[in-house]
């Protein structure tokens, strides 16, 4: 019977490792081109959709190579949330708000604060349009446009007093609840401030938040749901990020 060396092993453990990862890294590619395409059906044509494919593959791999059964619920799930996150920071790396849009995005921000901290209740699409002294229908053309300028998550547009950003695969995990490597507190944390002030949305915009980041539907989609036209979606959509960046500002998490 043949003996065993202490090397022997160690390349037998290493030989069956690589072809563990190599048969992971292909079983689960297919999450790379979904998830990417998911983004790209809300990005202007300006952003490649191999950028995409090419970020999300690397985020593929480095769930793989990281992937600890002891932490992590499953190497699916935590794949998804590196896929996400790994296109996000390609996204981010883009920079494709102009200064002028940042701007815009700005005053409307704090238009929908100033409105809100005077009534003390929701601010309304006309409301904010009035206390920037335009009409209603110039107000939805701006969130037509900051909402085609570029890529449309929580990832760049909302932050607290503690973190710089509320990144979008955050925003997911606190509506769905999805296991990630997060800490067990700052998740439930994050889900109790999350509920809280997705409450204080209307009943519709509480329907597209949930359709958009639960569901993953298109605003084409959700708008056939709603019966109401993609580009009003569009604007809503637009309106709930800058209305959750308002109220998410004072937050001390």
């Amino acid at each position: 019977m043949k003996q065993y060396t202490q090397n022997d092993m160690e390349k037998k453990q290493t030989k069956k490792g690589f072809e563990w990862r190599q048969a992971s890294i292909v079983e689960y590619a297919y999450l790379v081109k979904h998830i990417a395409y998911r983004f790209a059906i809300r990005l202007p044509s300006s952003v490649l959709f191999d950028e995409l494919i090419s970020a999300g593959s690397l985020g593929l791999i480095d769930a793989v190579d990281k992937f600890d059964p002891s932490k992590h619920v499953s190497l699916k799930t935590y794949a998804q949330y590196r896929i996400k996150g790994a296109i996000l920071d390609e996204l981010r790396s883009m920079d494709t708000y102009s200064r002028s849009m940042r701007k815009k995005i700005q005053d409307i921000t704090k238009a929908t604060k100033e409105v809100e901290d005077t009534k003390g209740s929701p601010a309304t699409d006309l409301e904010i349009a009035q206390f920037l002294g335009v009409e209603i229908e110039t107000f939805q053309d701006m969130l037509t446009g900051i909402h085609g300028a570029a890529v449309l998550s929580l990832d760049e547009f909302i932050k607290t007093k503690k973190n710089d950003t509320f990144s979008q695969t955050r925003f997911e995990m606190g509506v769905k609840g999805d296991e990630n490597p997060a800490d067990q507190f700052e998740r439930e944390e994050l889900k109790h401030v999350l509920a809280k002030t997705i409450q204080t949305l209307t009943k519709k915009e509480q329907i597209v938040v949930s359709l958009y980041y639960y569901d993953e539907l298109t605003l084409k989609e959700i708008g056939e749901v709603l019966s109401l036209t993609e580009s009003r979606i569009c604007q809503i959509h637009t309106s709930i990020l800058i209305k959750l960046k308002a109220r998410l500002q004072d937050v001390d998490i």
